[in-house]
């Protein structure tokens, strides 16, 4: 029984200590801060800081977006993507443009990297290296069919397209070129393609490897290196592209013209 009383009285003791100590803490507080602790605080729809700092940023986003004409927003999405077209071919069109760039290099399609393994078992690496690069030189060849095609789908890009744009994704605006050329592109770089695997003497060397390559293992390996290196050519350009508009919606100092600048620092919330 002496012992109960003992653990009720020192647990009331431990209350009372802890309940003391709390009184100091909000005295020592509304002290330093005038911020009387023994107030409820009323919940007047207030949300935490962190929201609030969000919902802040949001409407001074939608603002400043308010304060730029459908004109304003257009042309600063066009320009945009007219600059991210223009650096990414021109980047892609020169030698060693795909061939050196590791984004975008176009290896050994999948169905023949086979033939790469065998190739190089025999002591034919360079050969089957040759053949990779030759893939990338005809890319290089044809990726200039790419730019009067983007240009078309940028100028008819309408005022609803381009506020979505804006307030989409990093990679909105070269989702929706993706989306309006992708199929035109295709058909576009097909014949181009054909040419520069010619010119390159890709297509040339392609059959040697897959002839040597059939004759050493008996097999009857084939692929279409036209319809590959033109969806990996296409690729390549959207890469550079959204690479482009990333730096731009994300990068102030790639913003190099007062539209630019004006479009996309209202896209900030600044």
């Amino acid at each position: 029984m002496k012992k109960n009383i003992f653990l009720t009285a020192g647990l009331l003791f431990s209350m009372s200590a802890q309940a003391q100590i709390l009184d100091i803490i909000k005295s020592a507080v509304k002290d330093k801060t005038g911020v009387d602790l023994n107030v409820p605080v009323k919940n007047n729809g207030t949300t935490t800081s962190s929201t609030t700092t969000t919902t802040v940023h949001s409407n001074n986003s939608s603002a400043n977006l308010g304060n730029l004409t459908s004109t304003q927003i257009s042309s600063g999405l066009k320009e945009a993507l007219s600059m991210g077209v223009a650096d990414g071919v021109k980047k892609l069109a020169v030698t060693d443009g795909f061939f050196k760039n590791e984004a975008v290099k176009i290896l050994m399609p999948e169905k023949l990297r086979k033939i790469d393994t065998t190739l190089r078992s025999i002591g034919m690496g360079s050969l089957a290296d040759e053949g990779v690069k030759l893939l990338n030189r005809a890319a290089e060849d044809a990726v200039t069919e790419a730019a009067p095609i983007f240009t078309n789908a940028i100028t008819s890009m309408t005022i609803t397209d381009a506020k979505n744009i804006l307030l989409g994704s990093n990679n909105a605006a070269t989702s929706y070129l993706q989306g309006k050329t992708q199929t035109q592109l295709f058909n576009a770089f097909q014949p181009k393609v054909k040419a520069s695997l010619g010119k390159v003497g890709a297509d040339t060397l392609w059959k040697n490897l897959i002839s040597k390559y059939n004759t050493f293992t008996g097999q009857s390996v084939t692929t279409d290196l036209n319809e590959y290196v033109t969806t990996e050519t296409i690729n390549g350009v959207f890469k550079m592209v959204a690479d482009k508009e990333s730096g731009i919606r994300n990068t102030p100092a790639m913003r190099t013209t007062s539209i630019l600048q004006k479009v996309f620092g209202a896209q900030d919330g600044k």
